[in-house]
């Protein structure tokens, strides 16, 4: 099974094997090769409802983890209850050791605003890294049409904070391509997504956008962030209250 010892040659050269794949197919590939230790990581946007519907036709009792942040939409809320009775998910919610409050007592209030990187790796980044640790393997959602940055994707890879393989089967899926599986399958999203929100996170750092604007531009906007730090390198420390500017 592939590991932390499988070389680096190894794993590029499953990207480029894969790179011509269907999803479907990768999805099948990931459960064989790696069973009880893979996860499915999804923030329950238009991509991960496609990946958990296809995943559900080849492996339904895969691991799925999302993470709660507790700044969460209620419209998100409620898509995450609807679709976990539906798809009867195998599902996580991942929570931070931290309510808001006592992030609020020991970070200072509305930490977000001051230091949306601090933010992100007490409520996102060390909490799914934990919760990581149980498994050989994991499935994202992130696709290169998405962002800038997230331009050159590959299919598999070896995740630089967990020494896990990543697995993006969209990678090279387009934004027409998600919306035409979803309403072919009549699947369920979030409607924030047919007001203004093409990619949705925390209520406190999201905004509608218009809509010919990069999809990730309501991330943090009016900031040069925008991704939240799991799937890039991440070298900020949180520091307590009175230890920041």
């Amino acid at each position: 099974m592939l590991g932390l010892n499988t070389s680096a040659a190894q794993i590029n050269g499953l990207a480029e094997q894969f790179e011509s794949a269907e999803p479907r197919e990768i999805l099948s590939w990931a459960n064989r090769t790696f069973g009880e230790t893979l996860a499915i990581v999804t923030s329950f946007q238009t991509t991960g409802i496609v990946t958990l519907h296809m995943m559900g036709e080849i492996a339904p009792a895969t691991q799925v983890l999302t993470l709660d942040t507790g700044f969460l939409f209620p419209e998100t809320v409620d898509l995450v209850n609807a679709l976990e009775e539906r798809f009867e998910l195998n599902l996580q919610r991942i929570r931070p050791r931290q309510t808001p409050r006592q992030q609020a007592r020991d970070y200072g209030d509305r930490l977000w605003e001051r230091n949306p990187d601090r933010c992100c790796h007490i409520r996102k980044t060390i909490p799914l890294r934990e919760a990581l640790s149980a498994y050989s393997a994991w499935v994202t959602g992130l696709r290169r049409d998405q962002s800038a940055n997230r331009a050159n994707t590959p299919i598999i890879s070896r995740d630089s904070r967990t020494g896990l393989i990543k697995i993006a089967p969209f990678a090279n899926w387009s934004e027409d391509k998600i919306w035409a599986y979803l309403r072919a399958h009549d699947l369920p999203y979030n409607p924030l997504h047919d007001i203004g929100y093409p990619s949705i996170g925390c209520w406190t750092c999201t905004k509608a956008v218009n809509q010919d604007a990069d999809s990730r531009s309501g991330r943090w906007s009016q900031r040069d962030k925008t991704e939240c730090g799991i799937h890039i390198e991440q070298i900020t420390k949180p520091a307590r209250v009175g230890a920041h500017a």
